[in-house]
């Protein structure tokens, strides 16, 4: 059992029976349980829960549909009203069992509900192990923005059991991998070699794992509400939520492979409006199209993207702010462009597209 001091609550990876699970179980013995999955995790994870725990043997199970276009607050509505329904008070537990959707909009309902409900994090995808369980950030979905209503709240704990990962499609293996790249991209050339290269193989590295987990706890320990160096986890996201959200119901991209393609194309900004050199930018975009395909899109798409990007969360008086890579491993925040350098961008690749047919 690995144990990683998040400061505010315990963070620890491990055969899931043998962490401290069960003993928090027991300290809300007389308390009301309630475990949050979605289709996915409901078939495959669940059982496994419900039957080893005994404590869960009562609990409610609140499904809730799988995919990203139901993160939304009519969802949380329903969950609210069911929570209520069921008598559960601020005392008792909520345990979320999921990807990165489940950990954000969980989180989000119990944050919420009677001004904030203990709960804990079960992330069952590479996703939500190495990202999304971790840091306190919760939210929903506002129509195709992403996380556009959401809170700070950090759980009781978060329990990384890898076990999970054999229920995986190989596509969510490669959403994870993407957050991975990412954190080497921001803070280690190292990590991002390792990365690219563990994504070739079979085999699961529980240490990579533990180096990705490493670097976002620290940057969330130093800047927990996001006010400085917890930035730099936005790079790839500026971009890569727009195209999330964009393609949401056409395309439904797993949010991994529209951070990929956002850090792509944050590299081709970085390297014209920082130091990236383009040696650098030509192995980030060759590491990242050697797995994930750019989604086709046309002019139209590209006018409602950068209309969307000026919406984004992160903007500040009207700009809008990204992150920009110096190299590979050493990334800046609150870099604030026009709306007419990504129009660029984004046509940029939509000509790439058409060279590469």
């Amino acid at each position: 059992m690995k144990y990683i001091d998040a400061r505010e609550y315990k963070l620890e990876i491990g055969n899931l029976e043998e962490s401290s699970f069960a003993s928090l179980l027991k300290s809300y013995d007389s308390c009301k349980k309630v475990i949050i999955v979605d289709e996915n995790t409901h078939e495959h994870c669940l059982p496994y829960l419900i039957t080893t725990f005994s404590e869960l043997a009562e609990a409610e199970v609140i499904l809730l549909p799988d995919g990203e276009e139901n993160k939304q607050m009519s969802i949380a509505f329903n969950v609210w009203e069911a929570l209520t329904e069921y008598g559960v008070s601020r005392s008792d537990l909520i345990i979320n069992l999921g990807g990165g959707m489940i950990t954000d909009m969980g989180g989000f309902i119990a944050s919420c509900y009677k001004r904030g409900c203990d709960f804990v994090n079960i992330p069952t995808s590479l996703l939500g192990m190495v990202d999304a369980s971790i840091g306190g950030k919760t939210g929903v979905n506002l129509g195709n923005y992403k996380n556009q209503i959401g809170v700070f709240s950090n759980p009781k704990a978060v329990f990384i059991d890898i076990s999970f990962l054999s229920t995986l499609p190989l596509e969510e293996l490669q959403s994870g991998y993407a957050e991975m790249l990412k954190h080497g991209l921001i803070s280690s050339r190292t990590l991002f070699d390792e990365v690219a290269e563990q994504m070739s193989k079979e085999e699961f590295s529980v240490d990579l794992l533990l180096k990705a987990i490493e670097v976002k706890n620290g940057i969330v320990k130093q800047d927990p509400l996001e006010k400085g160096q917890r930035k730099l986890l936005n790079f790839g996201h500026t971009v890569g939520h727009v195209i999330e959200g964009h393609f949401m119901e056409s395309l439904q991209l797993t949010h991994g492979h529209s951070i990929a393609i956002g850090m792509v194309m944050e590299a081709f900004l970085s390297s014209h409006f920082s130091s990236l050199d383009d040696s650098s930018y030509a192995e980030i975009e060759s590491t990242v199209f050697s797995h994930f395909s750019v989604p086709k899109f046309s002019d139209k798409d590209i006018q409602i993207m950068v209309a969307m990007l000026s919406n984004d969360k992160k903007n500040s008086k009207g700009r809008i702010n990204t992150c920009l890579l110096k190299s590979i491993g050493e990334c800046t925040y609150d870099n604030f462009l026009a709306e007419e350098s990504f129009m660029e961008m984004f046509m940029h690749f939509k000509n790439l597209q058409i060279n590469l047919n």
